[in-house]
């Protein structure tokens, strides 16, 4: 995610009996760092010092809520201006204080003390925010100020998203349960049921020639397609024109999918094709009707502007320190080794396609899960790097070295009794989760 499709709200408050010119000095080379590191900024263009100022940005930010609101302490005030800006924006809270030179003088500015008193008061109100004390052109507060924005990005498209629940979990997979009403009192967020059958249905009238054009967009990219029975083949490629046209008709922005076994004893074919190629256009679509998963993926793949792979976690290498993400046939072509490339293939156990055989290309990768495990939601962050190699078991997998030793890891999963799906995409965006994380006040669990 690019700086440009952030949006800041930005509101610098000041008290005239401090240094106004020195004050306006500074917020001008604030707004014009943020704006050339290309971030769109709304809010005043001019101070504000009264309870007007104060009231006008807010009707001017609230009718369309930011993805972080900055509030620029350019002089000392107190806190009811922050809190006025708090209460009646719903975006999340930057408190920016700039240094100060001890000159013998008269203290200035006293921005510090500013943002101090507005904690303090937020504190007490409850609200959640984070705090830069920095100088306007400090490097490390426009990567705060990034990082916090991408949060507040993600969180802000969170709301009102929906996802596909099509069926529901297999027995004894209690790590696939939902709760519908903390989902949409934690995130905004709506789980839509979706029935097994009518998808089914659709799927068997699906159109042959929308078919017939996505198995001729997808031969240049994956082998073996030839190789495979074609009814099948035409099933599962029917199931992806199905899921797409529904999420485009009922404003769905991922599925989770009751994968077996019903699409290999009721549709003769294997779900995992159609999975891999909605995860590859970003419409994550997680197995087993997880759909604490898909939020998962739909939290990564909005911070990294990339796709994410939904994976079991199959195999531990102590000597090595990494392990092996595997899943049947569903990871996104884009993360295929371009040494390697995509294979058609079938499902192990069912014998049917389709499914999509590759191992994950090499990079650095983040890790998450939206866990449950203790009855509230906690966000699992990890870090490591895909390392080139051969698949490891058929469909598609990835060898990660992991940041921590990896049998901290092994041992923080099972202990913790976390879910058997982890989520990951390329990058390092670990900060932003934690921002993320704060902002919705969810404990972090480390991998």
């Amino acid at each position: 995610m690019t700086s440009r499709s952030l949006r800041l709200g930005f509101v610098a408050i000041a008290r005239p009996t401090f240094d106004m010119p020195l004050a306006r000095d500074v917020t001008r080379q604030a707004r014009d760092q943020l704006a050339g590191a290309g971030f769109a900024l709304d809010g005043p263009p001019e101070l504000v010092s009264t309870p007007d100022d104060a009231a006008s940005a807010i009707r001017t930010l609230a009718a369309d809520p930011p993805d972080l609101l900055v509030i620029f302490q350019a002089t000392f005030a107190d806190s009811t201006p922050t809190l006025a800006l708090a209460e009646g924006i719903d975006a999340p809270l930057a408190l920016w204080a700039v240094p100060e030179a001890s000159t013998g003088g008269r203290l200035r500015l006293n921005s510090l003390c500013g943002i101090n008193l507005a904690a303090h008061s937020l504190t007490r109100a409850g609200r959640r925010y984070a705090t830069i004390y920095a100088a306007p052109g400090d490097p490390a507060a426009l990567d705060r100020v990034r990082t916090l924005a991408q949060a507040g990005h993600v969180r802000r498209r969170l709301r009102g998203a929906r996802v596909g629940r099509v069926g529901e979990h297999p027995a004894g997979f209690d790590t696939c349960r939902v709760d519908r009403a903390a989902l949409k009192q934690t995130f905004g967020l709506d789980v839509v049921q979706v029935d097994l059958e009518t998808v089914f249905e659709k799927v068997r009238v699906a159109d042959p020639q929308a078919v017939g054009a996505v198995e001729q967009r997808l031969a240049p990219r994956l082998d073996g397609m030839a190789d495979v029975d074609q009814t099948a083949l035409r099933r599962t490629l029917g199931t992806y024109v199905t899921l797409r046209q529904f999420a485009a008709e009922e404003r769905l922005a991922g599925y989770a999918v009751r994968c077996w076994p019903e699409f290999f004893t009721g549709l003769g074919c294997a779900a995992c094709g159609s999975s891999s190629l909605l995860n590859d256009e970003m419409v994550p679509a997680s197995c087993e009707t997880d759909v604490n998963g898909t939020v998962t993926q739909l939290i990564l793949q909005w911070l990294s502007g990339e796709p994410a792979f939904g994976s079991d976690v199959v195999s531990f290498d102590m000597e090595t320190n990494s392990a092996v993400f595997w899943h049947c046939g569903k990871a996104p072509l884009s993360m295929a080794d371009p040494d390697t490339g995509p294979r058609a293939t079938i499902h192990s156990n069912r014998q049917l396609p389709l499914l999509m055989e590759f191992p994950l290309k090499p990079g650095r990768v983040t890790l998450a899960r939206l866990s449950e495990a203790t009855g509230r939601f906690r966000l699992v962050i990890g870090g490591g790097e895909v390392l080139r190699a051969p698949i490891s078991f058929g469909g598609t997998s990835g060898v990660v070295r992991f940041d921590s030793p990896a049998g901290d890891v092994l041992d923080t999963i099972l202990s913790e009794g976390l879910e058997h799906h982890l989520a990951l995409t390329y990058g390092d965006h670990r900060p932003a989760l934690e921002a993320l994380a704060h902002m919705l006040d969810i404990p972090v669990l480390r991998l």
